[in-house]
């Protein structure tokens, strides 16, 4: 059994009093947050629409700054967007005209130039094929089914080896045993790489499944309602769902949820 030791781990991310209006909106899209991210560790962010999952995600990715408070990235400011930072949102959005493999290298290249990319085929190569992607290296996107498109767009965020992956609702629009199987990639690329994850979702399993710790968000403003530590063995497999504690965790977020959705 594979354990994520993250109870003494140094902090990833430390955000005091951080909150956030966008122009003209009558509420604050989140309000007041304070929360602790430990390296090695796998958050999801879960809540309605409009809770401020996505917000918070982008603040982690440092494409946002909030408009009071401080996001701090292993103690320093977190002004822009980090190296060891991957980032994966609900739509895989690979550039039609490139291949698999050009656009999972599409990230060296913008950042090292082509050369340097180049001398990362043979990675590349090695994720295709780690994801099931074996023999589509070449293919568009348009030859590809969307949970093929996904794994692609997981394989771009990976090939810059990334230490921390902030994952956007990345397979809400698969169907579910795609997304099952999906979720089980995820798993073991976190735990290979001990990477440290943030997970927005709408589905409380997948959050359970996953997650070290459940952030139940509410809305307008959006808030941390309450914290859910999931104590369950890794690594999780479709056995999981069995285990007593699986089915208390269920209760307890989609209890806390509706907590929320009444305050």
């Amino acid at each position: 059994m594979q354990e994520r030791t993250t109870t003494l781990a140094p902090i990833e991310y430390r955000l005091e009093g951080v909150s956030h209006s966008f122009p003209g909106a009558e509420t604050a899209a989140i309000q007041n947050v304070d929360l602790t991210i430990r390296r090695g560790s796998f958050t999801a962010l879960i809540g309605p629409s409009g809770c401020g999952k996505s917000t918070l995600l982008n603040m982690f990715a440092g494409l946002l700054t909030p408009s009071q408070g401080s996001v701090r990235f292993r103690g320093e400011s977190l002004t822009g967007p980090a190296p060891q930072v991957g980032v994966m949102f609900q739509k895989p959005a690979l550039l039609p005209w490139r291949t698999t493999l050009e656009n999972i290298l599409l990230p060296i290249e913008v950042a090292e130039g082509k050369a340097a990319a180049r001398q990362k085929v043979d990675a590349a190569m090695e994720l295709i094929e780690t994801v099931g992607l074996g023999g589509f290296a070449h293919a568009h996107p348009w030859q590809l089914s969307g949970g093929m498109a996904q794994r692609a767009a997981i394989c771009r965020m990976l090939i810059t080896e990334p230490e921390i992956l902030l994952l956007d609702e990345p397979f809400g629009a698969l169907d579910e045993l795609t997304r099952e199987r999906m979720d089980a990639e995820i798993q073991r690329i976190a735990l290979e790489r001990d990477a440290t994850v943030i997970l927005v979702t709408h589905s409380i399993p997948e959050s359970i499944f996953l997650a070290d710790r459940v952030l139940a968000m509410a809305a307008r403003p959006g808030r941390v309602n309450q914290i859910i530590d999931v104590d369950l063995p890794r690594p999780r497999t479709v056995d999981s769902v069995a285990d007593p504690r699986y089915v208390q965790y269920l209760k307890d977020v989609r209890t806390a949820l509706d907590r929320g959705h009444h305050d």
